[in-house]
C-alpha cells in the first residue's frame, strides 16, 4: 500500500516594518492574528543585541535570523520551526545589512529543504540619476550585484523563495500612476529593468502577480506624505515581492496583502505580505 501523505502549508510573512522596536506592539498583533510560521523582516534598524528576542518567543517565534545595526536598514527571520542553516551575503563592499537567507528543513519537519531570502534593497533617495545621487548609484549597482549572484540562481530542482522590500514597483500596474511615476525613484525604466533582470537570471517566478494579473492594481506601501487620506487617494506602488523558484512556484497556494494594516496606530509604510506555501 502506497500511503498518502498531504502536503504541509508553511505561511511565510515578508514586512518592512521600519523600526521593529518602536512597532513590536503592532508585530504582535499581526502574529497573534495571522499566526504565519515564518516572519521576514526589513528596516529592523536595530542592533543584533538589542533585538526584542523575548517578545518574539513568548509569541512563539523561538528561531532567529538576524543581520543588523543600529538606527538603519536591517533584516530578521523568526521562525516557529528551527533552521538547518543561516547565511548572511553582502553588497557593493558595504557592510549594510541588507540580506539575510534561512534554510528550513527536516528540522522543521521538512522531507526536502527550502532555502528563503530576505532582502531590503536600497531605496535611492529622490533624484533619478546616478551621476549625482550616490544612493541611486548604490541601487543600481546593489541590483545589478543581485543578478550576477550564484546563490540567487536557483538550480531547477531548489527549493526557494525570496521575499522583501525590493524597492521597486516593476510592472505598469504596481504603482497609481505609470506615466506620472516614471521619473520617480522605484518606478524609473533602468530600476524596472535592473529588478526584472535580476528576476530573470535566477528564474523566479513572481507570485503576487500569478495571483493577481495586470492590469489589476496591486500595492503594499503608502507614502507617509499622505497621512489622512492614504486610503481614499489609494496613491500606492508594489515595493514588496514573494518570487519563489521554478521548483516551488506551483506550490503557492495563496497571497494576501494586509492592506488594513496600514491604518493602524503608527504604521509602518508598508504593509505585511503572506504567502502560503503547500510544502
Amino acid at each position: 500500500m502506497t500511503w498518502y501523505i498531504p502536503p504541509m502549508p508553511l505561511k511565510i510573512t515578508t514586512w518592512n516594518i521600519n523600526s521593529v522596536r518602536l512597532r513590536i506592539d503592532l508585530v504582535a498583533k499581526f502574529l497573534k492574528s495571522a499566526r504565519p510560521d515564518v516572519l521576514c523582516l526589513q528596516e529592523t534598524k536595530c542592533p543584533d543585541d538589542a533585538f526584542p528576542l523575548k517578545r518574539f518567543q513568548r509569541l512563539g517565534y523561538e528561531h532567529a535570523a538576524l543581520n543588523g545595526q543600529k538606527g538603519y536598514h536591517g533584516v530578521a527571520v523568526l521562525s516557529r520551526a528551527p533552521f538547518e542553516s543561516f547565511d548572511v551575503q553582502s553588497f557593493c563592499g558595504k557592510t549594510d545589512c541588507r540580506h539575510v537567507a534561512v534554510v528550513l528543513g527536516e528540522r522543521a519537519g521538512l522531507s526536502d529543504p527550502v532555502t528563503l531570502h530576505n532582502f531590503y534593497v536600497p531605496a535611492g533617495g529622490d533624484e533619478p540619476d546616478p551621476a549625482i545621487n550616490p544612493k541611486f548609484e548604490h541601487k543600481l549597482a546593489f541590483l545589478d550585484e543581485m543578478g550576477a549572484h550564484p546563490a540567487l540562481r536557483p538550480a531547477a530542482s531548489q527549493r526557494a523563495i525570496l521575499v522583501g522590500d525590493l524597492n521597486v514597483a516593476p510592472l505598469e500596474h504596481d504603482v497609481w500612476s505609470h506615466k506620472q511615476m516614471l521619473k520617480v525613484v522605484s518606478h524609473t525604466p533602468v530600476e524596472c529593468e535592473k529588478l526584472n533582470a535580476v528576476r530573470a537570471a535566477g528564474n523566479w517566478i513572481d507570485t503576487m502577480r500569478v495571483f493577481t494579473p495586470e492590469p489589476e492594481k496591486l500595492y503594499t506601501w503608502w507614502s507617509y506624505r499622505a497621512m489622512d487620506n492614504w486610503k481614499t487617494a489609494d496613491r500606492g506602488r508594489r515595493l514588496d515581492h514573494v518570487w519563489a523558484s521554478d521548483a516551488l512556484a506551483d506550490r503557492v497556494s495563496k497571497i494576501k496583502i494586509a492592506k488594513d494594516y496600514r491604518g493602524a496606530t503608527r504604521p509602518s509604510d508598508h504593509v505585511p505580505v503572506t504567502a502560503t506555501v503547500e510544502i
